[in-house]
Order: structure tokens, then C-alpha cells, then sequence
């Protein structure tokens, strides 16, 4: 460690970034929930798709090789019956 504090404030700011990348790819894990039509519409037009829980994505992979995002699923969970 230098004198100045150097070395401590850029393996700070390096594991804030880690951190970052990890919770930003949280959301790649897992299959999400997304109202039918318009996942039939982004899965012909290739059109962006908003989750339950906030992500934005054109779907392009098969849910079934993933589990559940939580957080879609409480939110799905806490809606109406319909």
C-alpha cells in the first residue's frame, strides 16, 4: 500500500465494479415471466420484452433451460386471478 492511500481506493472501486457486472447479470440466469402476446410478438418481430421484474430484452433462448427469476415470480404470484 502506497502512502498517498492510492492502492486501497482502486481495489475499492475495482470490487464495486465486480459487483456491478455480477448483479447486472443476475437477470441473464433466469427465464421470465412476460405476457403472451407480446412475447409471440417479439419472438417474430424481435422486438424488446419487458418482464415482470423490470428487465428489457429481445428473447432469443429456450426458458425451459433456466429457472424462474424470483422476482417475476413473486410479482406474478401477488397479481389478480384472472
Amino acid at each position: 500500500m502506497s502512502e498517498s492511500g492510492t492502492d486501497t481506493i482502486v481495489r475499492e472501486e475495482i470490487e464495486f465494479r465486480e459487483e456491478l457486472r455480477f448483479e447486472d447479470g443476475d437477470h441473464e440466469r433466469f427465464s421470465h415471466y412476460v405476457p403472451k402476446d407480446k412475447l409471440t410478438e417479439a419472438l417474430v418481430m424481435g422486438t424488446p420484452v419487458i418482464a415482470l421484474c423490470g428487465k428489457v430484452w429481445v428473447p432469443s433462448r429456450n426458458p425451459d433451460k433456466f429457472p424462474v427469476c424470483p422476482m417475476c415470480k413473486e410479482v406474478f404470484e401477488s397479481l389478480p386471478p384472472q
